[in-house]
């Protein structure tokens, strides 16, 4: 296991695998953790890419007791990561939160790096505002953190059973797996959900340098379809990719997912 300090002694978990093609770094959602890319990273590994996948602070094997867990936290600890271990322009790819994550440092690397993918991302705002009819309100978020906080065990069990389409193939273990994800987020993890309402990355990702990949799922309940359509509207260079099911198409449709992330890395330069 791997560990890098980013905050005095705190630390954030990583998995650092070797290859000679395309480097990617992989952002897991709000409450997941690296385990969640567990079937695309022997895809990617296959390839010869290589890839650096993190736990986030708060979650997963990370420590739980930072006292800033925010997108601009998170998305400088993914800076100090990608600078760690060396990589060279990689592509970032964040899923849901890990989207507003991912979208913060591609802006800030620019021509560093070689690529975005946003996997159902939350950039690049997660609530309504102003020409920004998408998401829900901080009320919204809030109400969510609560219900958290007042059960974690049921609160995380429904968002865990909201994650896929109710018509998708996605198995009750899988829903399992995801549930116990998120079960190991320590209560800081909470604030990067509450950040999410504080961000606005339009007038970045309309600048943005390299191209882009942007999925959205059809029947999203967290992010909403609409809102990753206009997300790939903004940015230059994007290509979109409408799925079929709900959050997590690496889930609802891996063999699509997996070809789209293989195809867009093997044409970035």
């Amino acid at each position: 296991m791997a560990y890098l300090n980013v905050d005095g002694d705190r630390r954030i978990y990583y998995e650092h695998y070797a290859g000679d093609a395309r480097a990617i770094v992989l952002i897991h959602g709000w409450g997941a953790s690296t385990r969640c890319w567990d079937t695309t990273l022997p895809a990617l590994l296959a390839a010869g890419h290589e890839v650096v996948a993190l736990d986030v602070r708060a979650a997963g094997k990370s420590d739980n007791d930072f006292a800033d867990v925010t997108i601009d936290a998170t998305a400088s600890d993914v800076i100090a990561l990608i600078e760690a271990t060396g990589l060279d322009r990689p592509v970032i790819n964040g899923w849901s939160a890990g989207g507003g994550i991912a979208g913060e440092v591609a802006i800030r690397l620019g021509d560093r790096s070689s690529g975005l993918v946003l996997t159902c991302g939350a950039s690049p705002r997660y609530t309504q505002g102003p020409d920004w009819p998408h998401g829900g309100t901080l009320a919204d978020i809030e109400g969510t953190v609560a219900g958290i906080r007042a059960d974690r065990a049921a609160g995380f069990r429904g968002v865990a059973g909201a994650v896929c389409a109710a018509d998708s193939d996605v198995s009750p273990d899988a829903v399992d797996w995801m549930w116990h994800q998120f079960m190991e987020l320590g209560v800081r993890g909470d604030d990067l959900l509450l950040s999410l309402a504080e961000i606005d990355q339009r007038d970045g990702l309309r600048a943005l340098p390299v191209p882009a990949l942007i999925f959205g799922g059809r029947q999203d309940l967290f992010v909403p379809f609409d809102a990753t359509k206009a997300t790939a509207d903004l940015i230059p260079d994007a290509r979109f990719v409408e799925t079929p099911g709900g959050h997590a198409p690496f889930l609802e449709v891996p063999d699509l997912y997996r070809d789209e992330l293989l195809a867009f890395l093997a044409k970035v330069v």
